[in-house]
């Protein structure tokens, strides 16, 4: 009998496979996780005004001691093996495969009272392990191996226009998410080239779950402003490419492709994120944070898929190589 996957939908963008695999959880589960061991100012040092909170955090932000060391390890294999002359995708992979077991951990960007510019290299949600991998890829290709890029570079892709600025600035929704960083040519859709078919949704998980959000729990101000945000997104039409179609384009996917899992659950566009994972043989799986094991490889895609509970297909998103003409 095959174990089904069953996902927590508490955090940023879209939410990571829960505690338990098997078992899924709406809630108090993002009160209760241990203080993540990342570097972030906090609440009690930051001003009482949103915008200069943000702009304190935007350019004191630092790697903890033990981030710092994982980030140069990485950076030296790139060096070491002229990553930044691969294509983007193999480089995403490679980048990836550095931190294959490293331990999962949910809700990471959830666990501040205050919107903080949250870094960990120590432990991943889905999310996380998506964004520092574009992240640190981003330089390698650039010949940019610096910590300061490398956190500049999460800062962009977290929040709209790039700009730290409160709770409601941070990229909820994995479709605003990707619509924010294809508009500032960092991602790329390719659902729709893929002959992804549309659904059309209302994303408003974030409000009707208000009490799951430490952040919108204790501020009627962000969830004024969360409500606001997701009426932008009212009937967003999103493609996905349904699952027991996924196999039929292996073909056209590629090493480090983003892959988000489409959901039927209301109000929720996607529940999971990972990679492409390209194995030597030609196979098609998926690297991603799961937890219990961590970061690891699902070595076949649509199978994995097909045992989250609620999905329905994939969304696929490729990062732009600005080195390509």
């Amino acid at each position: 009998m095959k174990k089904r996957v069953r996902l927590s939908i508490v955090g940023m963008l879209l939410g990571c496979a829960a505690v338990s695999p098997w078992i899924w959880t709406i809630g108090q589960q993002a009160l209760s996780s241990p203080t993540l061991q990342s570097v972030y100012l906090k609440p009690s040092s930051l001003t009482q005004n949103p915008v200069m909170e943000a702009k304190t955090l935007s350019t004191e932000m630092a790697l903890s001691a033990q981030d710092e060391v994982s980030f140069q390890r990485i950076m030296k294999y790139a060096r070491d093996r002229d990553l930044y002359q691969r294509p983007m995708g193999r480089v995403m992979q490679a980048v990836a495969e550095q931190l294959l077991a490293t331990p999962y951990q949910e809700n990471l960007l959830e666990e501040s009272s205050a919107e903080t510019l949250t870094l960990s290299l120590q432990k991943f949600d889905c999310v996380l392990l998506i964004e520092s991998v574009l992240a640190i890829t981003r330089g390698i290709v650039k010949r940019d191996y610096s910590t300061s890029t490398y956190i500049q570079n999460i800062r962009e892709q977290r929040y709209v226009n790039g700009e730290l600025n409160g709770y409601c600035s941070r990229l909820h929704y994995f479709s605003e998410w990707l619509a924010e960083n294809q508009k500032r040519n960092i991602m790329k859709s390719l659902t729709s080239k893929l002959d992804g078919v549309p659904i059309n949704k209302t994303l408003n998980f974030m409000s009707t779950h208000w009490q799951a959000y430490p952040q919108l729990a204790h501020s009627e101000a962000n969830r004024q402003c969360i409500s606001e945000m997701e009426s932008t997104l009212d009937n967003a039409s999103i493609r996905y490419i349904p699952t027991d179609q996924i196999q039929s384009k292996y073909a056209l996917l590629e090493s480090g492709d983003v892959i988000a899992i489409a959901t039927k659950i209301p109000g929720l566009d996607v529940t999971h994120t990972g990679l492409v994972y390209r194995s030597p043989n030609g196979g098609i799986g998926l690297i991603h944070s799961a937890p219990v094991r961590g970061v690891m490889i699902s070595p076949n895609l649509q199978r994995y898929v097909e045992r989250v509970d609620d999905a329905i297909g994939i969304l696929v998103a490729r990062p732009v190589d600005l080195r390509t003409p």
